[in-house]
């Protein structure tokens, strides 16, 4: 059994963090679509070779419980994260969230909804929208003045 010193003093912290945590939830409501249970999976969007691709973490999440729609410009990844079923569990710890999640983020108006794909691998939502990413080059604006300059005279010490 490997010695740890400051074990007692992070259990202590931890202890702390909690009760903090419960405390301004008291004052302050709970985080945004928490008390309705909902929840956000992290997502990371990028360009690769000219498409938009979009990230969603979902692990634990089966295929036939994760939605993918897009209307208008906006895309919009939901579905449900269930809890483990079938065994009877005593948590020490759970931080994954579980029920309902929905994350939607604005997309290119321009981009062709039937052409965009999705898949699910290894706990990860990888949505593709082919050519929503343009090469653009930057390009310097010129500032002009609003009106005529103005000198300011004055005596110099």
């Amino acid at each position: 059994m490997a010695l740890t010193p400051f074990r007692g003093f992070w259990d202590l912290q931890s202890e702390v963090d909690r009760m903090f945590n419960d405390i301004m939830r008291g004052f302050f409501g709970e985080r945004r679509g928490e008390a309705a249970g909902i929840w956000a999976p992290p997502v990371e969007a990028f360009a690769r070779d000219g498409d938009l691709v979009i990230h969603a973490d979902l692990p634990g999440v089966a295929l036939e419980d994760v939605d993918v729609t897009v209307d208008g410009n906006t895309l919009t990844i939901s579905g449900e994260r269930k809890p483990l079923a079938g065994e009877e569990v005593s948590y020490y710890l759970r931080e994954a969230p579980v029920g309902a999640f929905r994350r939607s983020m604005a997309i290119p108006a321009e981009v062709d909804a039937d052409s965009i794909k999705a898949t699910l691998k290894d706990g990860v939502l990888e949505v593709v929208l082919p050519g929503a990413v343009a090469e653009v080059q930057p390009k310097k604006i010129a500032i002009e003045t609003g009106g005529e300059q103005k000198t300011i005279e004055g005596e110099t010490s």
